[in-house]
């Protein structure tokens, strides 16, 4: 599969002269794009934050990925080299047009790809290390690491769940059936259950917990009081 990948970093950009570069190229090949990644974003951003990391996970051996420079992937070498290995790890090939890059199944390809992985390592060593200093600094003047005693997370993975979870009690699914419906652990889901009180919406037909929140809070004393005709879950 040949993929064309285009980027420009503002809106004031263009893509379409990239598209046209590639197209040409292709149309010279004698190739085809299949699929167009298009992205108006800054190339500093991690291709995880980016539709190129989505594409980083579906290419297969033998694809390739097409772009006019090579910038398009990243703005720092380091991510390049990363984008780049990944590619070759998977068999897939990438070729960029202006700066004329074939990397592919070779020998110079297998090289490039030892350095690139050589060089992430280095790279991951010496973040690893000033990370390890900077806490010993830290440390050192006295600083707190960690986080405080007692403190949470202010957002937890089940947060805006409440009403299909209190649905499903009501209708006498198990917590372990739950758990797996929302891809969690039994345990987190129960630790949820007591901390929102849920069992408390359940024993009280026509209560969503969405909308009792909204109104109320936290504060559980006007539940019983709740008019019955209020959506029901």
């Amino acid at each position: 599969m040949v993929y064309g990948y285009i980027r420009v970093s503002t809106e004031k950009q263009t893509l379409e002269n990239q598209r046209f570069e590639i197209e040409q190229f292709c149309k010279a090949k004698d190739m085809k794009v299949d699929r167009w990644i298009e992205e108006t974003i800054s190339g500093t951003k991690s291709p995880d934050k980016r539709r190129l990391g989505a594409l980083l996970n579906e290419i297969k051996e033998g694809d390739v990925i097409i772009a006019t420079e090579i910038s398009r992937f990243g703005r720092t070498l380091f991510m390049v080299m990363q984008i780049l290995n990944i590619c070759l790890e998977r068999g897939s090939r990438v070729w960029t047009i202006r700066d004329n890059y074939r990397l592919g199944d070779d020998i110079q390809s297998k090289v490039l790809a030892f350095a690139f992985g050589l060089s992430a390592e280095i790279e991951r060593n010496f973040i690893s290390q000033r990370t390890k200093e900077a806490l010993a600094r830290k440390k050192e003047e006295g600083v707190v690491l960690g986080r405080k005693v007692g403190s949470k997370n202010s957002k937890l993975k089940l947060d805006g769940k409440e009403d299909r979870i209190v649905s499903m009690m009501r209708r006498g699914v198990s917590q372990m059936a739950i758990s797996r419906k929302l891809e969690v652990n039994r345990g987190t889901l129960a630790k949820f259950v007591e901390e929102r009180r849920l069992k408390e919406f359940v024993k009280v037909k026509g209560v969503r917990p969405s909308q009792y929140y909204e109104k109320y809070g936290w504060d559980l004393s006007h539940l019983q009081n709740w008019p019955s005709e209020n959506t029901k879950v």
